[in-house]
């Protein structure tokens, strides 16, 4: 499973998130300063320090952190691709002020004023990302290794269980947070799986972040980004879009595994595919289109 189609299409605020955590980590890494980024009792109770409270969301604390946390978040871009850029954009808000609230509770439950409890890093947005990757991301291959038995999914659970135990009672914290923020929006909380930022959020994302390859975003549309995804019958497609799109060209496997590995049917794929002259971008817009109707 790769996430969907390569690089940051329809993804622009997981590509702003990503060169944010990267040049965060860069910047304090060189000063020496990434370990003294994490949060302890007095920066929740004593005197606060916004810029700490902002540098530690995105600031990874040792490379293999980076590089863990970072190909977790490119491959979440899934999420983003699914339910649009500005619903995106709330999941992450939401995500990351409900973790922090978690964390100042445990810090508070703990008492511990001498000791950092917490690692810096966006620990909160990948492992609420877990949640949904849990429940609606399908399973598309399974193997066996040495008798256990494994799936597609497996090594981002395993990327996942490294960057948690890295630092471990550390890291170990703020990644139950996020599990509990991301099982909060899933159960809708609130309405807030409801919530967007206005459009012009994901424009801003666009326009500061670097440009990535291939072609330039399309804006999805929104979708809830919990529950499965259904398999749409070939004539709801062919009514959202006319037959002379199709091609008589077989799509090509990769792209019906990049549709299935994002959750859709592999019928209604292929048929997206066709309809699309198998490019993947634009199945994935007919799916999402079809789905809305």
């Amino acid at each position: 499973m790769n996430g969907g189609p390569s690089g940051f299409n329809n993804a622009p605020v997981t590509r702003a998130f990503i060169i944010a955590s990267a040049l965060f980590t860069i910047f304090f890494g060189i000063r020496g300063r990434s370990s003294s980024l994490g949060l302890s009792y007095q920066d929740f109770f004593g005197k606060p320090h916004l810029w700490k409270f902002i540098a530690s969301i995105f600031t990874f604390k040792s490379t293999p952190e980076l590089m863990f946390g970072l190909y977790l978040l490119y491959y979440f871009r899934v999420f983003e691709r699914q339910i649009g850029s500005n619903k995106y954009s709330a999941f992450i808000f939401f995500s990351v002020i409900i973790s922090v609230l978690f964390e100042v509770f445990a810090v508070a439950f703990l008492q511990d004023p001498a000791g950092n409890l917490i690692t810096p890093g966006p620990y909160s947005l990948i492992f609420a990302s877990f949640v949904p990757f849990f429940f609606d991301i399908p399973v598309s291959t399974r193997f066996n290794v040495f008798g256990l038995r494994f799936s597609d999914k497996s090594f981002i659970y395993l990327a996942g269980l490294q960057l948690l135990l890295s630092s471990w009672n550390r890291s170990v914290l703020p990644g139950i947070c996020g599990i509990l923020a991301g099982s909060l929006y899933r159960l809708n909380v609130f309405y807030i799986r409801k919530a967007k930022l206005p459009e012009f959020v994901a424009t801003i994302f666009s326009r500061l972040s670097l440009p990535s390859m291939g072609s330039p975003p399309r804006a999805a549309p929104t979708r809830n980004v919990v529950g499965s995804i259904p398999s749409y019958p070939a004539r709801q497609l062919e009514r959202n879009y006319p037959t002379s799109m199709q091609s008589a060209t077989e799509p090509p496997e990769d792209a019906i595994s990049t549709l299935v590995s994002m959750g859709f049917d592999r019928h209604s794929a292929r048929q997206a595919l066709v309809q699309a002259r198998n490019d993947v971008n634009v199945a994935t817009n007919i799916l999402l289109e079809a789905q809305s109707h």
